[in-house]
C-alpha cells in the first residue's frame, strides 16, 4: 500500500498560484509538479471557497517543527563558529 504524500501549505499555494496567476490549467500545473491533477482540482476548489485565509491550515504542526528545527539548526551553527573559534 502506498503511503499518503502530505504538502505544506506552501507548496499548495504555488501550486494553486500556477493556475492563478499564470494561467496554466489544472493539468498543466498537476504536470509539471508531478502531482494528481485531481488534488490539485481539490486544492484550487478549497481556496476558492476559503473567505477567512484558513486553507491548508492542518499542516501547523508540521510548520511547528520545521520552525523548531531551524531555530536549533541556527543555534548549532553558532556553536560550531565558536568552537571552532576556540581551536585556534
Amino acid at each position: 500500500m502506498e503511503t499518503k504524500k502530505q504538502y505544506i501549505k506552501e507548496f499548495k499555494l504555488d501550486a494553486i498560484s500556477l493556475v492563478f496567476d499564470q494561467g496554466l490549467t489544472i493539468a498543466e500545473a498537476a504536470r509539471s509538479l508531478e502531482i494528481r491533477s485531481n488534488m490539485l482540482g481539490r486544492w484550487v476548489r478549497e481556496s476558492q471557497a476559503d473567505t477567512n485565509g484558513q486553507a491548508f491550515r492542518g499542516n501547523g504542526k508540521l510548520q511547528e517543527v520545521i520552525r523548531r528545527l531551524k531555530i536549533e539548526n541556527k543555534r548549532l551553527k553558532e556553536e560550531a563558529v565558536f568552537f571552532a573559534k576556540e581551536t585556534k
